[in-house]
């Protein structure tokens, strides 16, 4: 089977799926309301997810590695939060004013980072790492921020540098160009260049923003020495650190990274599992630097750094489903995360072994429960930054994932890792490998061995 007949069958698997997007281009710009949810030739249109499963308005049913941009640790539509949300709903969906049901996700939050002193709530990741920086700059009084190349923190506008390959060209039009002026982006897992940059800005750098895992830039893990490192320059400099966890909060352990790496955070940003599946942000940290916001205490408006708000910000659904969430997956986190660490390790450990047999040069990066396949190429032999990401063959990943939707029923969007789910087991892993055996037989990646 060729690629092209591989893309045929797609589109025999989905003509309504095709319909609905032609609909959709006519609505939306390129048909879709979040950029990464395009893949060619045109995305399925669910209709129904329950568990691992995606299913489409065609009916197709398939193996989901997705997971909702990766924050649905308990897989779709878990009874323990579907249960509470049927209920919360009879009583109301949004309030506009304060409820119970926040204190108790937010004591869960505490409770198991203890680094969260008090916490803002809010609707999105994007928001939340905006109201980090902002912090960092009211109580430093700096301006300039630092973050990795690669480093994804939502869209908002000042941390919209060096995301995207090549990392030095804006990253799109609408901004005035001086947004960079104020930002400083420092080599992933690279601490002595890392440092001499910082060097250079240290006088004026409020706070350095980072992923312990980078996530849309291709699932790579800091390294702990790395981590540690830009821990110490910024308590020797006055700099405030800030991990941004919304894909690692309680993704790997109850709690935050941080806690496993004996870090000692000043702000973090959660977003994705705390939410149990509805939109949420976080941003959490020391008692000193979130009292900045508080607007009670602070009654001289020029005291006050603005955060939070919205008119979604805490509102009962999120803050039940994310109460939910994290109170089962505390009763049963032993359970959970051994299960799921497993599993991904049962991932890297056979895609690994499998694109050896057939001779592929690959690495399966990532940790615990999330995973990705890079086809490495003459320009990189071991991933450890976006930059070898960009030189890897990702044209062969295109195929790939392509390969593994439309012939085997398995979904990991394209280019971007996989998150495994409690709802998965070992027979889905398996699966998943001999999938790729079969792709890789058939040599419809078009690469040799």
């Amino acid at each position: 089977m060729t690629f092209n007949s591989l893309n045929d069958l797609y589109k025999k698997k989905t003509p309504r799926s095709r319909s609905s997007y032609n609909e959709s281009v006519k609505i939306f710009p390129g048909g879709i309301s979040h950029n990464i949810r395009f893949f060619r030739p045109y995305p399925f249109f669910v209709k129904k997810a329950i568990g691992k499963h995606l299913i489409d308005i065609d009916g197709n049913k398939y193996v989901d590695y997705w997971m909702g941009h990766w924050a649905l640790i308990l897989g779709h539509s878990p009874n323990v939060v579907v249960k509470k949300l049927d209920s919360q709903i009879r009583q109301g969906t949004l309030y506009g004013t304060v409820n119970d049901i926040s204190i108790k996700l937010g004591e869960s939050i505490s409770n198991a980072i203890p680094t969260s002193e008090l916490l803002r709530f809010c609707t999105t990741g994007s928001e939340a790492t905006m109201y980090a920086i902002r912090l960092a700059r009211a109580v430093t009084k700096k301006r300039i921020i630092c973050k990795t190349i690669g480093g994804w923190h939502g869209f908002n506008t000042d941390l919209m540098q060096s995301v995207n390959y090549p990392f030095e060209v804006d990253e799109g039009v609408g901004m005035t160009g001086r947004e960079g002026d104020f930002v400083e982006s420092i080599p992933f897992n690279d601490l002595e260049r890392s440092i001499k940059l910082l060097d250079s800005v240290k006088d004026d750098l409020a706070c350095i923003i980072l992923e312990p895992v980078l996530g849309g830039a291709g699932c790579i893990p800091a390294e702990i020495d790395y981590l540690k490192g830009l821990e110490e320059y910024c308590k020797r400099n006055g700099i405030l650190f800030i991990l941004d966890e919304i894909v690692t909060g309680f993704r790997f352990n109850f709690g935050s990274i941080s806690t496993s790496y004996h870090l000692d955070p000043d702000l973090i940003t959660l977003g994705k599992i705390v939410g149990g599946g509805l939109p949420i942000g976080v941003v959490c940290g020391k008692k000193e630097i979130m009292q900045v916001s508080n607007p009670v205490e602070n009654k001289n408006k020029e005291r006050i750094c603005y955060i939070g708000g919205g008119t979604f910000s805490s509102n009962p659904l999120t803050m039940t489903a994310g109460y939910a969430t994290l109170d089962y997956i505390r009763k049963n986190r032993k359970t959970i995360y051994n299960k799921i660490n497993k599993l991904g390790d049962m991932a890297r450990n056979g895609l690994t072994k499998i694109f050896s047999d057939f001779g592929l040069k690959i690495q399966v990066v990532g940790m615990g429960s999330i995973f990705l396949t890079h086809f490495l190429s003459n320009d990189v032999k071991e991933i450890k930054s976006a930059s070898d990401v960009a030189l890897c063959d990702n044209a062969a990943l295109t195929r790939y994932h392509f390969s593994l939707m439309a012939k085997h029923g398995i979904f990991f969007l394209p280019h971007k890792m996989g998150a495994i789910s409690v709802a998965h087991n070992e027979t889905d892993i398996q699966n998943l490998v001999n999938a790729t055996g079969k792709i890789l037989e058939s040599n419809i990646l078009g690469t040799k061995h």
